[in-house]
């Protein structure tokens, strides 16, 4: 193992061993609104700072249905921490698996006209999208500390997609090859409605033809694929 490799190994580690010290506020009933509440806050500081009048998606159903999800699932405490190699393949794993989820999903909200009408921008949707990110790391067998960092990654990417803000730190101008799509990409979605349906990535709309860039004029040219469906 490098010395990167230690380094990194051993603050997971210690993080890991100072979780383990903090049990009993881990298993309090007070600690998923805690800390709940200090990851979305966190995630949203930065933007509510730039526009005071957030988003009320996020204070009404994406911050309860976090405070559920920690007040639903049980804790356990492996005696090691992960080494930092498994914690970035597994949380890139996660990502990737609710990034399909989410597309399919969303996809067929906009194909079924019974589902749009009773599940697409409703709390019900939520809740359907908080079950994937809830089974995903469970599905890939996850460390909890892991599993952590997952659900922190995922509060704060969910929030900067629907920021509407971008700036040169943004992930989609950090992900290479214009993979990630980000707040612009989102707000295409819901500027022309029939693109742009995955939450995060690019590659499924890309697939199915229903990419639209922000150097694009019209979506992507594999439209058949998509109308087949």
């Amino acid at each position: 193992m490098t010395n990167p490799e230690s380094r990194e190994s051993l603050c997971l580690h210690f993080l890991w061993d100072w979780l383990k010290e903090q049990q009993s506020l881990l298993r309090s009933p007070f600690f998923p609104v805690l800390f709940s509440l200090t990851v979305y806050l966190s995630c949203c500081l930065p933007y509510a700072c730039l526009d005071l009048l957030c988003s009320r998606l996020h204070v009404c159903f994406i911050f309860p249905i976090s405070v559920l999800y920690w007040y639903w699932k049980p804790v356990f405490f492996p005696p090691l921490a992960p080494d930092m190699l498994s914690v970035v393949r597994d949380i890139l794993a996660c990502l990737l698996l609710f990034d399909m989820q989410y597309f399919f999903w969303h996809l067929l909200h906009h194909k079924v006209t019974w589902l749009y009408n009773s599940f697409h921008k409703d709390v019900w949707e939520l809740l359907s999208l908080s079950l994937f990110s809830t089974l995903n790391p469970a599905l890939l067998g996850c460390h909890p500390l892991t599993e952590m960092l997952f659900f922190i990654t995922n509060i704060y990417l969910s929030v900067e997609a629907h920021s509407g803000y971008e700036f040169p730190w943004s992930p989609r101008r950090l992900v290479p090859f214009g993979l990630y799509g980000g707040a612009h990409h989102h707000d295409l979605h819901h500027l022309r409605f029939k693109v742009n349906y995955a939450p995060y990535f690019t590659h499924w709309d890309r697939l199915f033809g229903t990419l639209l860039g922000p150097d694009t004029k019209r979506a992507s040219s594999n439209t058949n694929t998509f109308k087949r469906m």
